[in-house]
């Protein structure tokens, strides 16, 4: 089912080392080298995620691992069991308990999303 964004899933055996930009909601299961650039949609790093990239997205969830910087217009949540090594630039942060952070924290009034070029 998708709804009315649409939405992509990353499964879990799927490895990808590269760019990633779109207009969907996108979930992520497996491993991400790279970039993920969905300035207009919710990005979601699953439990048994694998992710090395930089992400710019309007909100993300990441109950993963993730090592590199986050932007988001909106707002960030780490879920418990997450593990997160990098810079968060947002809007709103939400740190669950036992949710592993390191880096710093930029909650702007509004952080808006880099320019894709």
């Amino acid at each position: 089912m998708a709804n009315e964004n649409g939405l992509a899933r990353i499964g879990k055996s799927v490895v990808i080392r590269g760019e990633v930009t779109g207009n969907e909601d996108l979930t992520i299961d497996g491993r991400l080298e790279g970039t993920v650039t969905l300035t207009e949609s919710r990005l979601t790093i699953g439990p048994d995620a694998n992710v090395a990239a930089d992400l710019n997205a309007k909100d993300v969830l990441i109950m993963g691992k993730l090592q590199g910087n986050v932007i988001a217009s909106g707002r960030v949540e780490l879920r418990s069991g997450s593990v997160v090594e990098g810079d968060v630039q947002a809007h709103r942060l939400a740190i669950e308990d036992n949710a592993v952070f390191r880096g710093k924290v930029d909650l702007t009034q509004g952080a808006k999303a880099s320019p894709a070029s």
